[in-house]
C-alpha cells in the first residue's frame, strides 16, 4: 500500500479551519481533495468523514469529562443518522461525479448563507422562541415530547443521508438543526453535535470500507494532518473575533461553492460531449 503523503498538507489546512471555527471541516476537506489531489466527490467523501470523525471524537472526550453532552438527544440523532448513512454512501456511488459536484456546491451555498446571516445577527438580541425540545431547568435535561422526538429524528435522518452522500453533515448541519428544535446553550450544542458527528462519521467510514470505497492510502495521512491542524487552530482560535471569523469563512465557502459549481458544469459538458475521433 503506497501512502499518499501529500494528503497531509490539505489535511492540516482542513484541521486548522475546524479548530478555528468549530465546524466546517468537511466543507473544506472535500473540495481540497477534489482540486488538490484530483479525486471524485464519491472518493473524497469517505476520507473527509474519517478525518473529521476522528477530530470530533477527540473533542468529544473532553466534553464527556465536563458532562455537557445531552446523551439521549445525541443518541437519537446519531442512531437515526447511522441507520441512514449507508444508504447515502450507496446512492453516492450510483450518481455521476458531475451531479454530486453540483449537489455539493448547493449544500455549500446554503451553509455559507446560514453562517453569514448568523455572523451578522450575533450582536443582536435573540427573539424569545419556544422550540419543541425544552430544557428542564431543575434537572438540566430535555423534556421529551412527541414534537421534540420528531424534530430530532428528522435532523438525524437528514444528517446521516448527507454524510453518506457528500461526506458532509457535521457541525454546520447538526448545530443549526439542534438550535431550531431545542433551547440548549451553545456550549452544550457544540459538544452534543461533536459527539453526533463522531458516531455518524464512524458509520460512514465502516460502510464505505465494507463496500470497498475507502481510499486508505490517502485517508490515513489526510486524517493525521487534520488532527494536527485542529490542535493548531484551537490554539489560535482565541486570537480572532468570532463574528468576523465566521463571516470570512462564509465568504470563503461561497467561493468554494462557486468553484465546485463551475467544475460540476464542466463535468456535465464533458459527459454529454461526444469523443472526437
Amino acid at each position: 500500500m503506497e501512502v499518499h503523503w501529500l494528503g497531509i498538507l490539505p489535511g492540516i489546512f482542513t484541521g486548522f479551519v475546524l479548530g478555528l471555527t468549530g465546524s466546517g471541516g468537511t466543507i473544506i476537506a472535500v473540495p481540497l481533495l477534489i482540486f488538490g489531489l484530483n479525486v471524485t466527490v464519491a472518493e473524497a467523501a469517505p476520507v473527509a468523514l474519517l478525518s473529521v470523525g476522528v477530530s470530533a471524537a477527540v473533542a468529544t472526550y473532553s466534553s464527556l469529562r465536563q458532562r455537557i453532552i445531552r446523551y439521549r438527544a445525541a443518541g437519537l440523532i446519531a442512531g437515526t443518522g447511522m441507520l441512514i448513512t449507508p444508504a447515502g454512501v450507496w446512492v453516492a456511488q450510483q450518481f455521476s461525479d458531475a451531479l454530486l459536484t453540483v449537489l455539493f456546491s448547493a449544500v455549500l451555498a446554503y451553509a455559507a448563507l446560514y453562517m453569514y446571516r448568523k455572523s451578522n445577527l450575533a450582536a443582536q438580541p435573540e427573539e424569545a422562541v419556544f422550540p419543541p425540545c425544552q430544557l428542564n431547568l431543575e434537572s438540566g435535561r430535555l423534556i421529551w415530547t412527541i414534537p421534540c422526538a420528531k424534530g430530532l429524528l428528522v435532523s438525524g435522518a437528514a444528517t446521516g443521508f448527507l454524510s453518506g452522500l457528500l461526506g458532509v453533515g457535521g457541525g454546520f448541519i447538526i448545530i443549526p438543526a439542534l438550535r431550531k428544535v431545542s433551547d440548549l446553550s451553545m456550549k452544550t450544542l457544540i459538544a452534543t453535535a461533536l459527539s453526533i458527528t463522531a458516531l455518524i462519521s464512524l458509520t460512514g467510514v465502516i460502510s464505505a470500507t465494507s463496500m470497498g470505497f475507502m481510499n486508505w492510502p490517502l485517508a490515513l495521512p489526510f486524517t493525521a494532518g487534520t488532527v494536527a491542524g485542529t490542535l493548531i487552530g484551537k490554539h489560535y482560535a482565541h486570537s480572532f473575533d468570532e463574528a468576523k471569523l465566521e463571516r470570512g469563512f462564509a465568504i470563503l465557502t461561497w467561493c468554494i461553492a462557486l468553484s465546485m459549481l463551475i467544475k460540476g458544469l464542466m463535468l456535465f459538458i464533458d459527459l454529454f460531449t461526444p469523443d472526437m475521433p
